[in-house]
């Protein structure tokens, strides 16, 4: 989390008018306006796959050229598809709390949701045992008016799937309502902070704590850490053949992979272990797209080295330890060191940027839409299920309590984790 969070609490308390300039009192004027269907590919979801998120040729045809956060005719809050893009990295989390809102599973399952004592949710009872369709429960918070029907929430989204900085633009044009990046806006963009902060909110949902994984031949020859400046030295030509590592007897060429330019996996890897964000990596052999693309050349080729999301780590793509400066963060949740805490050098925060709404008189703020389904990740049940669930690191108390208060002030405080 970076140290201008307390900035952005008194930037956006103004959000209140979430609430105060008539959300919440015309929340029984909401109609239904929800499309049966589920998010796309997501866990559990009983209303099956929704269709893609628009293209920007879709979404400018089908809205008469409006942009995707603009409020639907009628009374009552905006109950538009809501759709977000971006990064591979944030894509299980925020597709899996797309497939959850969709399902708009009831309180009776206790897989999912559940407010009885079977309930295999967690967190459910700091949530005061809810006694309404998931959605519903989050959305009615934000002035949405409960449907109490299954598969069809206050509102459909969906979670369309690209990079970091395809994300970011998409956003930032008002082709989607939230862009997902891995990376912060200023290096995918190349704004200022000044820029980004006038332009976009800040939702940042979780952490990731980037790993450098290699194939299982490699951990085979005994290859299970590397040191920080090891790893430059791969990536920057420097170290071509595994033997060429001091106590690594292992004659095998090093095959580099690397994630697409423009991804934020690839933004921060620069930013956080090279050192600049448009730092030279002319040791890359081969760039892919997505993680899934990264995890699956690297378990189908010899002497593969990348760097990658924590979700997409498997038997055949084995994360590494890495020695940073005399300490050895070890790939180990119960470490003394891991990769999995706030000190790990490739540690990174997974962002879900929103636009600020022109429509706010106040200058800056969420639609109801935007805010009701990103205040479902900042609570003990939104981190435990869809962020440490696929594997990512979930906000410290503090931190949450910080979005949380970002998204709104007013939102109801039994969500804020103690």
């Amino acid at each position: 989390m970076s140290d201008n969070s307390g900035d952005q609490r008194d930037r956006f308390s103004r959000r209140t008018f979430i609430a105060t300039t008539g959300v919440v009192g015309m929340a029984g004027l909401a109609g239904c306006g929800g499309q049966s269907g589920g998010g796309e590919g997501g866990d559990g979801d009983d209303g099956g796959e929704s269709d893609p998120a628009p293209t920007a040729t879709e979404t400018e045809s089908g809205m008469s050229g409006e942009s995707a956060g603009t409020e639907s005719s009628g009374e009552g809050p905006n109950t538009s598809l809501l759709n977000a893009e971006g990064s591979s990295t944030v894509y299980p989390i925020s597709n899996t709390g797309s497939s959850y809102w969709n399902s708009n599973a009831p309180p009776s399952d206790g897989e999912y949701w559940g407010s009885n004592s079977e309930s295999t949710v967690p967190g459910w009872s700091q949530l005061g045992e809810p006694d309404m369709l998931l959605a519903d429960y989050f959305a009615s918070k934000f002035g949405f008016e409960p449907t109490e029907q299954r598969s069809s929430p206050p509102f459909q989204t969906t979670i369309g799937l690209s990079h970091s900085g395809t994300g970011c633009e998409a956003v930032t044009e008002g082709l989607v309502d939230i862009g997902n990046s891995s990376g912060p806006i200023t290096a995918e963009l190349d704004w200022s902070e000044e820029q980004a902060q006038n332009t976009v909110v800040d939702n940042v949902v979780g952490r990731d704590g980037q790993p450098v994984v290699v194939s299982s031949d490699v951990v085979d020859a005994g290859v299970t850490q590397l040191t920080g400046e090891q790893v430059r030295g791969i990536y920057q030509d420097e170290i071509t053949n595994w033997s060429e590592i001091e106590g690594i007897d292992y004659d095998q060429e090093i095959y580099a992979i690397g994630r697409a330019e423009g991804s934020g996996t690839d933004t921060s890897f620069r930013l956080n272990m090279l050192g600049s964000a448009d730092a030279s990596m002319s040791g890359v052999d081969t760039r892919f797209g997505q993680n899934q693309q990264v995890a699956q050349a690297v378990s189908q080729n010899e002497g593969a080295i990348a760097y990658m999301a924590l979700a997409f780590t498997s038997e055949t793509v084995t994360p590494i330890a890495i020695n940073f400066d005399g300490t050895l963060y070890e790939p180990d949740r119960d470490a003394e060191n891991t990769i999995f805490d706030s000190e790990y050098p490739l540690n990174r925060d997974l962002h879900m940027y929103t636009l600020i709404e022109d429509s706010n008189p106040d200058g800056g703020g969420y639609d109801a839409r935007e805010a009701a389904f990103i205040n479902m990740f900042l609570n003990e049940f939104g981190q435990t299920v869809f962020v440490e669930g696929n594997n990512y690191i979930p906000l410290p108390t503090s931190d949450l309590r910080a979005m949380k208060e970002q998204v709104s002030p007013l939102a109801t405080e039994d969500l804020i984790m103690p």
